[in-house]
């Protein structure tokens, strides 16, 4: 049998702890698996007393990070410590320079710092593993990396933040206000106590910019994604949706277009008879849509300790089985010398449409004002709603709803620009996406 694989763990927190607790608890299942014994040697966190339910006391205790990363005792460097700079990266880049292969949960450092520690990795003859930076246990990653050769991707798209997606369940099943159902994610431990990072959508524009590179092989470009997040959307805006047939997700979407590459995070209204529909709770799922195999699901727990140190498990478990002397295959699906410049497409018609919610005077011609401005800019209509005034607005006040045929951003801003320079708007108008075909 191969010699003992030497695991040093940096970060004990919530997905660290989780590590260790089930390489105790499985360490027989990973020997038979891996064909050879792999072992956790060293770990480092901020404090050795700190009670996290599991014992530290067969391991080396390293206070400083950078240390562990460096170590000649270990083999390879998991960094469970987070963040985009800092001790995170310094701690990576130093691991990659000892010669040690690294596992990471790190999304925000390789949205960043991607390609420049993939260059170190292929530079070093290591492999640099991060299946658990994205949708948590599900294995997205790999399936890009290696499953899916020789399939060419025109699209990717999903869920990719279990916060948004229980907030959303939640407004849509208990009629529960965004404030109401972001406290209770809160409370239990789905949201952070700052939640601004998960709902405001950069959490999942993260994700999405590792998987676009992926699967077009381009070096990964987050600062082009347009993102917007969950905090403005309405109890009316999900009933609106649910008599239109539609519920309403954050997606991440990437797509191939004619002139350039499309990254964008927004919420999304989804017919409620598709499958992404149908994905509730913190659950993730994400959608590959590819020449060979049409589209492919993949679909579970996308956060959580266990789900990620499950995905943590088996990036060690890949290593421990891959050949020293091989040539690894490459950290982003192609080599960094190949990798393609990111070209970002131009605005285009979106086949979906548009979901508007407009809050207007209750008066004679803002109507007709309203449709002519989404005439005057070519945008054709496929419904066009006066809604009853609801218990929270005040007498003289209506509701628009309108939803489009196939039209592009540009125009409807335009017309929406129209209709405030009226003077018919009394409150920011509502613009979400419809996505007939998810």
């Amino acid at each position: 049998m191969n010699k003992v694989l030497r695991i040093g763990i940096a970060g004990l927190g919530t997905v660290g702890s989780a590590v260790v607790r089930l390489f105790q608890e499985k360490s027989e299942r990973l020997v038979r698996q891996c064909g050879r014994q792999v072992q956790i040697v060293a770990v480092s966190a901020r404090n050795y007393k700190q009670d996290r339910g599991i014992k530290l006391e067969s391991f080396i205790w390293y206070d400083d990070p950078l240390d562990l990363a460096s170590s000649a005792d270990i083999d390879v460097f998991v960094e469970l410590i987070g963040g985009e700079e800092g001790i995170a990266c310094h701690a990576v880049k130093a691991a990659l320079k000892a010669g040690h292969h690294v596992v990471t949960a790190n999304k925000a450092l390789l949205a960043r710092h991607g390609v420049t520690l993939a260059r170190l990795a292929e530079k070093n003859g290591l492999l640099l593993h991060f299946e658990a930076a994205v949708a948590g246990g599900i294995p997205v990653i790999k399936v890009l990396r290696e499953s899916l050769a020789g399939n060419t991707i025109s699209r990717i798209y999903g869920i990719l933040n279990g916060t948004c997606n229980y907030i959303l369940t939640r407004m849509g099943e208990e009629n529960l206000s965004f404030e109401r159902c972001l406290k209770e994610a809160q409370i239990l431990g789905y949201a952070e106590a700052d939640p601004i990072f998960d709902v405001e959508g950069n959490d999942t524009a993260h994700k999405l910019s590792l998987l676009t590179s992926l699967a077009f092989g381009t070096v990964v470009s987050l600062d082009d994604i347009y993102v917007e997040g969950i905090q403005n959307i309405s109890l009316a805006d999900i009933r609106a949706a649910d008599e239109l047939g539609y519920r309403i997700k954050l997606l991440g979407v990437a797509a191939i277009t004619d002139t350039g590459i499309e990254q964008r995070v927004q919420p999304t209204m989804v017919p409620t008879s598709s499958v992404i529909a149908q994905v509730n709770g913190v659950t993730n799922a994400v959608v590959i849509e590819t020449d060979l195999l049409g589209k492919l699901l993949l679909s579970g727990v996308g956060a959580g300790g266990n789900a990620t140190a499950s995905a943590v498990l088996g990036d060690i478990a890949d290593i421990a089985k891959s050949q020293p002397d091989f040539q690894h295959g490459p950290v982003l699906g192609s080599p960094v010398i190949a990798l393609k410049p990111y070209k970002k497409a131009t605005i285009r018609a979106h086949a979906g449409g548009y979901f508007i919610r407009l809050t207007v005077d209750d008066r004679t011609g803002v109507f007709a004002s309203v449709a002519k401005r989404m005439a005057q800019n070519a945008i054709s209509l496929e419904s066009i709603v006066q809604r009853p005034i609801t218990e929270t607005q005040t007498h003289g006040i209506k509701t628009i709803v309108l939803t489009t045929h196939q039209t592009n951003e540009s125009a409807v801003y335009k017309a929406l620009s129209g209709i405030m320079q009226d003077g018919n708007l009394l409150d920011k108008p509502q613009l979400i996406r419809i996505e007939r075909s998810s």
